[in-house]
């Protein structure tokens, strides 16, 4: 079924960058990261221009529409003509981005970094302890 017209899902996600190897892309759709039009599918999947991609990336959802096929791996301007985006996921995926960085700042240095003085204090209290 290597028609012109039809590509290999995990060739596809390589040739369009969201994945470093076909390897990689194969695990995560193994591990049902990867869905094409609300289904579950195999790494063997041939896709067709018009088909829609659910991934969760990192955490992060995104949900492309494809828009064309390319057998090469090209440079990542191009990469971005072979789909489209949802403006959607888009703005859900941003929202997520700042929650987490927000939730970061705030678990590792609430009030700010210790200084030198506190860090030694902080050491004098575990050896205490």
């Amino acid at each position: 079924m290597s028609d012109i017209n039809t590509m290999r899902l995990d060739k596809w996600l390589w040739a369009a960058r969201f994945f470093k190897t076909r390897a990689l892309a194969q695990k995560h759709i193994e591990l049902g990261r990867i869905k094409v039009n609300n289904e579950r599918i195999k790494n063997s999947k041939y896709i067709v221009v018009g088909d829609v991609v659910d991934m969760n990336l990192n955490s992060l959802p995104h949900r492309l529409t494809i828009k064309g096929l390319n057998m090469q791996r090209r440079p990542a301007p191009e990469a971005r003509l072979l789909y489209e985006e949802d403006a959607e996921t888009i703005a859900k995926r941003e929202h997520m981005k700042l929650l987490n960085q927000a939730a970061d700042m705030q678990t590792y240095y609430p009030e700010g970094r210790p200084t030198k003085r506190d860090r030694r204090q902080i050491d004098k209290f575990k050896q205490d302890w």
